[in-house]
């Protein structure tokens, strides 16, 4: 393999093929290159058997570019080597061993949404105050404690209050559920395996005896779980080499802990450690921008990016009055990027939080320039998808309650809710199902009708089996009969969705439901981010992650708001901040620019704000500046010349003609129409104008 192409330290990390191996790759410094070649060259020159080689990230994108890479590299010869997300490997040694931990075969992963259905029926099971009890706070508890390997039996030995307490009661209760429901959560994935291998010895051994080599990517972001269930499965040959940079870990709020790459050093004895610090992707200022800053972290391995890419243009810094003022200097900015030929989809607005997203947006719309927001709303969270797959989950799995009673009455069939709690009580005193407890009336009439679907779905395509759950089943007639935007909206993601089973079919050759969810169940949110269209994008910064764009602005450099007012009085947060802006200035190319403003309504707050910690870090030799522009204060929503008099005639957009009936200190009543009433408006409001007849 020609390998002159690399530099002198990523060849030095391709050709290190043996024992544990720690690359520290710096932000673009070409880390998915190094790992691609390596495993190329592992089964081109070393003639390792792909089977033989476990290949991990954290993204079902990053896999499959990691996969496309492979294949221009060597062809298909890959053949039989896994090269998925952490998630996929966990899911991959259940499908195989799950009759081992008492699942059946045909087991579904339940997504958030309906994992927070469960705890919500559990918590109003045990007559607690769901105020006290909030569902989705013992939700992530209930995750942290699967993330950190603890079952109910080894949360319980941490529980030392009623509430803790009963917390452990709703994790058992839950975890029985899923068991009765053959249906694993996305947490199961990693923490089942887990037990799995520790309590089978003969098939640790198996897998230890397969993956001879291991490669990780992200390894920074790894959680106790992923930490653990890659070293159990190198123990033997410890060929293990991982790659990450302990500065671009953001992700502790979801159980990463970036030690884990700090100390891979102290876990495997004889590692060998590489610096990638050269940047390919951003120009010097960028890049000093950036140095400047991270320097400041104490927990960091001692690294400094360079590049031999231009100088590129300083660092811009602009200091807005308010948030509106924020938004038009940015859009204005942008609008000029376009004008000179710059593609919209080279340009990303990052934020730390998303409520920061909607004055950016209207600034955006009122100059017609498309964009984007990616984390917004995902597609297979929308109720009619949802529905459509509760559904194939159901027809795949007779014993999952949850997605029984999502759609036992969508379409409306005169199954109401007493009908369902009765049905569920029901299964419950014989320890079976929803669906085998159905005997009669309209539930029986919903059962013969999954039956009958159940009986054709053998001789079908997965697109033929979309079009016959939304015929047979009455959703579509449903919603063409309602004959309103929304039910077509709906009508049309519905009809999206056969273009996803389309693809599926295309891509893989296959007609498979089993493995039809278990792709879609895997699907991130981020994933969802089109790199194809031409739009500008809005993100946070942690959506941010593993991509790039020629063009960036970062909004909100406030102290209280970047870094965020949770972290201000810890330092291992401030810490994560610090990375945060890190991976937030290395996403751009050529261009950066830092925003902040003096005063911010935000959660409807108005607050005068210091500039962010992170500017002054900057050293001022890579900063520039930007001039003042005509600023906007607030928007002119009140004209305190208007006076009102009672019988005064007013116009307003939806309501029409109206009438003064009251007249207080900074208010008025203003009767309409019958049907809408009395209505209160603040005085001199634009939305309500003095009517001339």
């Amino acid at each position: 393999m020609d390998l002159d192409t690399l530099n002198k330290e990523q060849k030095e990390a391709v050709l290190t093929t043996e024992g544990p191996l720690l690359v520290i790759a710096g932000a673009g410094s070409g880390k998915t290159r190094v790992l691609t070649t390596r495993i190329a060259y592992l089964i081109e020159e070393l003639k390792v058997d792909p089977y033989n080689i476990l290949a991990i990230t954290f993204t079902n994108k990053a896999a499959r570019e990691m996969k496309e890479r492979v294949i221009k590299l060597i062809g298909n010869s890959f053949y039989g080597m896994q090269i998925s997300t952490f998630h996929s490997f966990g899911l991959s040694i259940l499908r195989k061993n799950c009759k081992l931990l008492g699942y059946e075969d045909n087991f579904t992963i339940i997504d958030s949404d309906d994992s927070l259905t469960i705890i919500k029926k559990i918590i109003k099971d045990l007559n607690l105050d769901s105020k006290i009890y909030n569902p989705k706070a013992i939700k992530n508890r209930i995750s942290g404690a699967k993330n950190e390997l603890l079952d109910p039996d080894s949360y319980s030995k941490y529980a030392n209050s009623d509430f803790e307490e009963k917390v452990v009661e709703i994790y058992r209760k839950y975890q029985d559920k899923l068991l009765n429901n053959n249906s694993v959560d996305f947490d199961d994935l990693l923490m089942l395996p887990i037990k799995l291998l520790k309590n089978n010895e003969d098939v640790l051994k198996k897998y230890q005896e397969r993956f001879k080599y291991v490669l990780i990517d992200e390894y920074q972001d790894t959680n106790e779980a992923q930490y653990v269930l890659t070293k159990m499965v190198s123990a033997k040959y410890k060929n293990i080499c991982v790659v990450g940079d302990e500065s671009q870990s953001i992700y502790s709020f979801r159980g990463a802990n970036y030690k884990n790459i700090l100390n891979f050093e102290k876990d495997y004895k004889n590692t060998k450690t590489i610096l990638l610090e050269e940047n390919y992707r951003s120009t010097k200022y960028i890049l000093n921008a950036a140095n400047d800053i991270i320097k400041n972290n104490i927990n960091r391995k001692d690294k400094k990016l360079w590049t031999s890419n231009s100088e590129g243009n300083k660092v811009k810094y602009y200091r807005a009055s308010n948030e509106k003022d924020e938004a038009y200097h940015v859009t204005k900015e942008i609008k000029d990027l376009i004008v000179n030929g710059v593609k919209k989809s080279e340009i990303a607005i990052l934020y730390r939080t998303n409520a920061q997203s909607r004055n950016m947006e209207e600034a955006l719309l009122k100059e017609n320039i498309p964009y984007k927001v990616v984390g917004s709303f995902f597609f297979y969270k929308r109720k009619e998808i949802k529905d459509l797959i509760a559904y194939l989950k159901l027809i795949y799995n007779s014993n999952d309650d949850t997605s029984l009673s999502r759609i036992i009455n969508v379409p409306k069939r005169g199954i109401g809710t007493k009908t369902i709690e009765n049905l569920e009580i029901l299964a419950n005193s014989k320890n079976i199902s929803m669906y085998d407890a159905i005997s009669k009336g309209k539930e029986l009439e919903f059962k013969k009708l999954i039956e009958e679907i159940k009986l054709e779905e053998k001789n079908l395509s997965l697109t033929e089996l979309i079009d016959l759950i939304l015929d047979k089943t009455g959703i579509k007639e449903e919603l063409i009969s309602e004959k309103s935007l929304e039910s077509d909206i709906r009508l049309e993601n519905l009809e999206e969705f056969k273009s996803i089973t389309k693809n599926f079919e295309e891509r893989y050759g296959i007609i498979s439901l089993q493995a039809f969810l278990e792709e879609i169940s895997l699907v991130s949110d981020i994933e969802e981010h089109n790199d194809n269209t031409d739009l500008v994008t809005l993100m946070t910064v942690h959506s941010a992650k593993g991509l790039e764009f020629d063009n960036v602005f970062i909004i909100g450099l406030e102290e209280g708001l970047f870094p965020h007012t949770n972290s201000l009085t810890n330092h291992e947060e401030i810490e994560e901040e610090r990375r945060l802006i890190y991976v937030a200035i290395t996403r751009a190319k050529r261009r950066l620019e830092l925003v902040n403003a003096k005063k911010r309504v935000i959660y409807g707050n108005e607050s005068n704000n210091l500039p962010s910690r992170f500017i002054n870090e900057i050293n001022k030799d890579n900063l520039e500046q930007a001039k003042e522009e005509v600023k906007i204060e607030k928007e002119d929503y009140i004209d305190c010349n208007v006076s009102y008099k009672f019988g005064d005639k007013v116009e307003h957009d939806i309501y029409g003609i109206g009438i003064i009936v009251g007249i207080k200190d900074k208010t008025v009543d203003v009767a309409f129409k019958q049907e809408y009433g009395i209505k209160t408006f603040i005085k001199g409001h634009k939305v309500i104008r003095k009517a001339n007849y």
